[in-house]
């Protein structure tokens, strides 16, 4: 089918609409809309070096959350001046907990016992026949060369002067197990590198991505390649579901159904056999390589730093369908506090919380804080107690956060309710106060990396611990776009007479010592809307019998 075809089909496929119970991405920003929780920007914005540093200046200009918005981009372009006819939408799932709680039609008190009704009382999902994210199909010709396929669509650089492309990552990636047929999505990044070419990284740590499981058993079955489906612009109930960690082998679409108290409609994929959301905005289909695979990144990671160029899954895209009048969600990641952690943040505390005080039977826990600046809640955890709580108690409130989850609290500081858990003033005061290190400070050894600038499959151990935390030897660079493009979204910012910043260091990336000129090449090349050159560097540097993620610095 030729890209005219296409848009053939675009005027010619109307289809019927199943009934559901639940709002898709266009209700969903009407809501916020009626709220005056999003914000639209008519005037032309680059989606390579503007977008994603304009959106980033509310969460690193002083603003208070409860300022923040999600925003609507209507007149796209790129780094060489390109103009898109798709809106991109950023911050419309959680920017703050106020947009969380409209996506999920509940109070934010109220969400913690909606994810358990939710959990406990799945509902599978419909299959329909006709849905509207397949209104326009593109194969075939349509997805080959530029402007076509993946390059059709305006898929925003979101560290501009580090990452090397454009990276999908509001996604909902669909795999299915070989074995068990159970359907996993999760919400993975991917690299374009061609019009019908990207590169996928799934978390290959323990407690990681469930794709990956996958992988690894099509790869025991001697399959060639894996069935992808990577879906942009789910309803919300569907969107929630990729960041929030259910147990492996749990169909994430039955859990979406068990928020919406209805089936969630799901239509079969017209060129790989899995479901994918009936209402959703873009499904880009595919193979997924099990043999060979490609450099991706370098990409500004949640951690805070740039992650580096490794070795992940290349897919070739089948099929890109979508509906007539789609929209690009992207995700603000990166330095924390971005969208990806508040999304986090909502959904993690209450469960630290049940389990001390519903699973452990823990006296006296009053909340579970998980700290959100630049450690992106995986480092820090504070919990808040009351006054006179046993000492046995405390300590096995400590343990209990601790290895609640394998990634998250190295450090665990337990206080009162007169401390406020994300006033680092206060947590200081309080452990210069109120704690003796000879007694209250246990050190705890043998433990995982979890997710990080530094990899456990590297070979090395972590502990839970209080330690000197300055950096000792080359690191990766901050993850944020450089002064550059921040002075520049800075400068359209103030054009648009937006809230005063009040910048708050670090508000640009800079690097700290482990960064090759060959990467700022390619940073260059990316923002100047050249990022095929990079994805034909990366196609070049294939390699096989290896684990993705495997590290990869070129000469």
């Amino acid at each position: 089918m030729t890209r005219d075809e296409a848009r053939n089909v675009d005027g010619a496929r109307p289809v019927a609409r199943p009934a559901r119970g639940y709002r898709d991405l266009h209700e969903h920003l009407d809501a916020l809309r009626e709220r005056d929780l999003l914000l639209t920007i008519d005037r032309p914005i680059d989606k390579d070096a503007e977008l994603h540093p304009l959106v980033r200046w509310q969460f690193v200009g002083g603003m208070d959350e409860a300022e923040r918005k999600a925003f609507l981009f209507t007149n796209v372009t790129d780094g060489r001046g390109r103009k898109y006819d798709i809106p991109v939408v950023v911050g419309a799932i959680a920017a703050n907990r106020a947009i969380y709680s409209v996506g999920m039609d509940a109070a934010v008190e109220n969400i913690q016992a909606k994810w358990d009704h939710a959990i406990a009382n799945p509902v599978p999902p419909r299959v329909v026949t006709s849905a509207v994210c397949q209104e326009v199909v593109l194969e075939g010709d349509a997805l080959l060369g530029e402007g076509n396929g993946l390059d059709r669509l305006p898929i925003p650089i979101s560290t501009p002067g580090f990452d090397s492309a454009p990276t999908l990552t509001a996604t909902n990636v669909v795999t299915r197990d070989p074995k068990t047929g159970t359907q996993n999505m999760g919400t993975y990044r991917a690299a374009l590198k061609a019009p019908d070419r990207l590169v996928v990284r799934m978390a290959t740590r323990v407690g990681g991505a469930g794709g990956y499981q996958h992988y690894l058993e099509h790869q025991r079955r001697s399959d060639k390649t894996m069935p992808c489906a990577i879906v942009l612009g789910c309803p919300p109930y569907v969107a929630f579901m990729g960041p929030q960690k259910l147990p492996i082998g749990v169909d994430e679409l039955t859990v979406a159904g068990g928020l919406a108290g209805a089936p969630i409609n799901v239509v079969r994929a017209r060129t790989v056999d899995l479901l994918v959301p009936a209402e959703a905005e873009i499904v880009i289909e595919g193979l997924i390589d099990t043999e060979y695979l490609e450099p991706e990144a370098p990409f500004g990671e949640s951690h805070g730093h740039v992650a580096l160029e490794e070795f992940n899954m290349p897919m070739r895209v089948t099929a890109i369908t979508m509906r007539r009048h789609p929209i690009v969600p992207s995700y603000i990641s990166q330095v924390a506090p971005s969208e990806s952690s508040v999304i986090k943040r909502v959904a993690y505390e209450p469960l630290f919380l049940a389990h001390l005080r519903d699973t452990l039977g823990i006296r006296g826990v009053k909340r579970v804080s998980l700290h959100e600046p630049l450690t992106g809640l995986l480092r820090l955890t504070v919990i808040v107690l009351e006054k006179g709580v046993p000492r046995t108690e405390v300590w096995r409130a400590l343990n209990g956060a601790a290895f609640f989850k394998g990634d998250c609290g190295k450090i665990c500081i337990a206080v009162n309710e007169d401390i406020h858990p994300d006033n680092a003033d206060a947590l200081f005061w309080a452990m210069a106060y109120r704690s003796n290190p000879v007694e209250d400070i246990a050190l705890v050894p043998h433990r995982g990396q979890g997710h990080g600038p530094k990899r456990e499959h590297d070979g090395e151990e972590d502990s839970t611990l209080l330690i000197d935390a300055t950096m000792k030897g080359d690191m990766p660079p901050l993850a944020l776009p450089k002064q550059a493009y921040m002075e520049r979204a800075q400068a359209i910012w103030n054009e648009l007479g937006l809230k005063p910043l009040r910048p708050q260091p670090p508000w640009f990336g800079y690097s700290l010592g482990d960064w090759l000129p060959a990467w700022d090449a390619a940073a260059e090349r990316a923002v100047a809307g050249r990022y095929l050159e990079n994805g034909r560097i990366s196609e070049s540097q294939k390699r096989k019998g290896i684990k993705p993620e495997t590290k990869f610095r070129p000469e």
